[in-house]
């Protein structure tokens, strides 16, 4: 059965979509474990077919450090870390990307942290749950608090992107709406009220649209880029949580009814169950992100971060240092998703048709495999 569900999936993609990235990813999984006040909860990783899981974060550690009902996953790929959001408990922690072994605590949440994203900023911004501590809160990647970023707080919020112009959109999942703030973080109020129940996540296409994830509606709406109804994505789910966006076009939506990751193409016809019920003894999807496989290599030089000159800006040159041993130069997003691979032969490298914001650059050798950081600025 699981070889004829690939063969229809490897089918439609041939047809449809462009496949040179489907093996070079993986599907990473939070599981709040059918919100029960003692789990089971677990972080799971998924080949890109939903194939070999691999638990990095089992029930065992929730219970012995008191803390559960994981609700996001974010990758800081330059220091080989995994963030992971605690409801219960107040609290963000610091795993091995790799392993999943645990290293510390990264953050003390008193709201209840939910999804956390990196913005083109650097800081990571993170959602609170609580209908009293509930302003968007800037973290450094070290966990130090910059303090709240917006002017005032989403009750029982829950989803969280960025539109192009660097306005940032809020779910609240008890007030059915998605608020909108400038990108000074000034609250412009509700930007989506109406077609909602119980709203998760919200996403904004590259074309400017907006899926919102409704858990309670058990749909996924789409929304025009000034928050007008559009049409029902897909009404194929139940308690839709976790959206990401597949490397060859369509998204994977947790189907939280079924215990399921699902794939969905661009105009929302499903696909199949990518990761099948209950795999891996998955209960709940709450997070689903995607992310390079490549850079899960564990072998990253930290004492040789410096690639290309400078570091800001939309010119870049290779570092002498490297520019004999370097063989390729791939760059990544900040959702860990590969942008380009880089011509060396010039060693230069013209970025100006990119978005501004943050991205990693990954330099491979025979030897050694290490990233940088680089902010592209215009």
């Amino acid at each position: 059965m699981k070889l004829l569900k690939l063969l229809s999936i490897c089918l439609i993609f041939f047809t449809c979509w462009n496949l040179s990235a489907q093996n070079d990813y993986y599907i990473y999984v939070s599981d709040a474990g059918g919100f029960n006040v003692d789990g089971p909860w677990q972080i799971i990783r998924y080949d890109l077919d939903g194939s070999n899981p691999l638990v990095l974060v089992d029930d065992t550690f929730f219970e012995s450090e008191n803390i559960g009902w994981p609700q996001d996953i974010l990758f800081l790929e330059d220091q080989n870390v995994m963030l992971v959001s605690c409801l219960v408990g107040n609290r963000i922690t610091k795993h091995n990307a790799q392993t999943g072994a645990y290293i510390e605590d990264f953050a003390s949440v008193p709201g209840g942290p939910t999804r956390m994203k990196l913005g083109d900023d650097g800081f990571i911004y993170v959602v609170q749950w609580s209908n009293t501590d509930n302003k968007i809160l800037r973290f450094q990647e070290d966990g130090t608090l910059e303090g709240a970023y917006t002017n005032i707080g989403v009750g029982t919020g829950i989803g969280i992107d960025w539109d192009s112009t660097g306005n940032l959109y809020i779910t609240s999942y008890g007030g059915n709406a998605v608020k909108q703030f400038d990108d000074t973080g000034v609250s412009q109020g509700d930007f989506i009220d109406s077609n909602l129940n119980g709203p998760t996540n919200v996403h904004v296409e590259d074309n400017g649209n907006f899926l919102v994830l409704n858990w309670g509606g058990g749909d996924v709406v789409r929304f025009d880029s000034s928050g007008n109804f559009l049409e029902i994505f897909t009404n194929a789910v139940s308690q839709p949580e976790g959206i990401a966006p597949h490397p060859s076009g369509g998204y994977l939506i947790g189907n939280g009814g079924n215990a399921s990751i699902d794939l969905f193409m661009e105009d929302g016809t499903f696909v199949d169950n990518v990761v099948e019920s209950g795999s891996s003894g998955l209960v709940q999807p709450n997070a689903v992100v995607l992310r390079d496989a490549t850079l899960g290599v564990g072998a990253v030089k930290k004492d040789k971060k410096i690639i290309v000159i400078p570091s800001v800006g939309t010119f870049f040159q290779l570092h002498t240092q490297h520019s004999l041993s370097i063989e390729s130069l791939e760059l990544f997003n900040l959702q860990g998703q590969k942008v380009a691979s880089l011509p060396l032969e010039k060693n230069t490298w013209d970025a100006s048709n990119l978005q501004e914001g943050v991205y990693f650059l990954k330099g491979t050798s025979s030897e050694d495999t290490y990233l940088q950081k680089i902010v592209v600025k215009k």
